[in-house]
């Protein structure tokens, strides 16, 4: 899903939409880092005997949230472009 943001990032920056590109930008900047924080708590939850419950469900909400934010990125651009 990194992948997928960062190429987003690209396309924005090779596109130049005028009003919402920059926030396009910042939205899925940190879209990357909501999927890599959840892939990181996801691991330390299959490692960890304790607490494993808590923290897969921190790493579900927070996939869905950035998954939330991919589709509103996705729906931003599309308006912009079109």
């Amino acid at each position: 899903m990194v992948g997928v943001c960062m190429t987003v990032v690209s396309i924005v920056k090779l596109v130049h939409p005028m009003g919402v590109g920059h926030l396009i930008d910042r939205m899925l900047a940190l879209d990357s880092i909501a999927f890599l924080a959840s892939a990181i708590l996801s691991f330390i939850a299959m490692r960890r005997a304790t607490s494993a419950m808590r923290l897969e469900s921190w790493a579900e909400t927070l996939f869905l949230l950035a998954l939330g934010m991919v589709a509103v990125a996705a729906v931003l651009l599309s308006f912009e472009i079109a």
